[in-house]
């Protein structure tokens, strides 16, 4: 239901998103960009080819100013007036399509991006845990028999495979180590996958996209979901990234939260900005404000929409929450 009354509300929105846009700002995200078929990805994110994410930038281009992370500091300060509202790009996870594929086309474009990275998996030394779920279920579906001591690993009576790849989907992070047993009776091998299809930026790499001016900035060391670690646990793989980064003169003032913030408690926000280097955090809740006013909410692009669809129904549902003044996120 709450669907269809945003849906309806947004069919109402005015052609000129760029005006209508309820906030100054524009945050979109995305993970990676391919014309490929990628095992590790194509389960758990609906990527937009080449096409597809150069409409969504000329679509973006159009209505609001893409800004570099030097103005994006300065319009927060209120030292930067653009001439439209402006828009940050930005990516998540490092992948190396952004080398690859995602920065040529930016640089045609003068487009800039910020890449939040998890040191983890640099240089592929290891696969994000979601990562390897999708790369299981790819071998789930061109298996024509399973073996059955994958089934006691999922708490499961023999079923079909639909439910055998839902539940590997349904891994969560502290059960990870459930993942690498899996493989090992698929007789999947993800240290090799790695060496073959280096899914992950090098060092080398993050180096040169530093030199180009593009960002690379702090998204964990190894992709948690905050909500479910500790204070000290939250603390511990956010810090431990920032030391990463300056060591490596990275971009060292920004950090988006891997997954969500979802649940992230004030007190989380209040350690984190002891930091006096950090300028701002960001999570990915689409079109909403924070009652932390360092951490912004990026609008998540990869749902199998176009960018007009989705920033008209972001900006449907921002109006139809502050009629209740819902369109905050609280912490407590």
């Amino acid at each position: 239901m709450k669907d269809k009354i945003i849906n309806l509300l947004a069919a109402f929105e005015s052609g000129d998103i760029g005006k209508s846009f309820p906030l100054e700002y524009c945050l979109p995200v995305y993970h990676c960009v391919s014309d490929e078929n990628l095992p590790h990805t194509k389960h758990i994110i609906r990527y937009k080819n080449t096409r597809q994410f150069e409409e969504d930038l000329d679509f973006l281009s159009k209505h609001f100013q893409f800004v570099n992370w030097s103005e994006f500091k300065d319009f927060v300060r209120g030292n930067f007036k653009p001439k439209k509202k402006i828009a940050l790009l930005t990516f998540d996870d490092g992948f190396s399509d952004f080398y690859e594929t995602v920065v040529p086309l930016l640089e045609r474009k003068g487009i800039y991006a910020c890449n939040f990275i998890n040191p983890a998996f640099i240089d592929n030394q290891d696969l994000m845990f979601r990562c390897k779920a999708s790369l299981i279920v790819d071998t789930l579906e061109k298996k024509r028999t399973l073996n059955p001591e994958i089934y006691p690993l999922l708490s499961l009576e023999e079923l079909e495979r639909e439910a055998v790849k839902q539940q590997v989907l349904q891994i969560q992070y502290k059960e990870r180590e459930i993942l690498d047993q899996l493989a090992e009776k698929l007789e999947l091998d993800f240290r090799a996958y790695l060496q073959e299809h280096q899914p992950y930026l090098s060092t080398e790499q993050l180096k040169i996209l530093t030199q180009k001016g593009f960002g690379i900035s702090s998204h964990s060391w190894d992709h948690p979901l905050y909500y479910k670690l500790s204070l000290n646990d939250q603390l511990e793989t956010t810090n431990r990234t920032f030391s990463y980064l300056k060591e490596n003169n990275f971009l060292y003032e920004s950090f988006a939260f891997p997954f969500t913030d979802f649940g992230v408690s004030k007190s989380f926000f209040d350690e984190l900005f002891k930091n006096e280097d950090l300028f701002c955090s960001f999570g990915c809740a689409g079109v909403k404000l924070d009652s932390v006013a360092k951490n912004f909410q990026r609008i998540p692009m990869e749902t199998g929409e176009g960018t007009e669809k989705i920033l008209k129904r972001e900006t449907a549902y921002f109006k139809m929450k502050k009629l209740i003044n819902k369109n905050t996120i609280v912490r407590k």
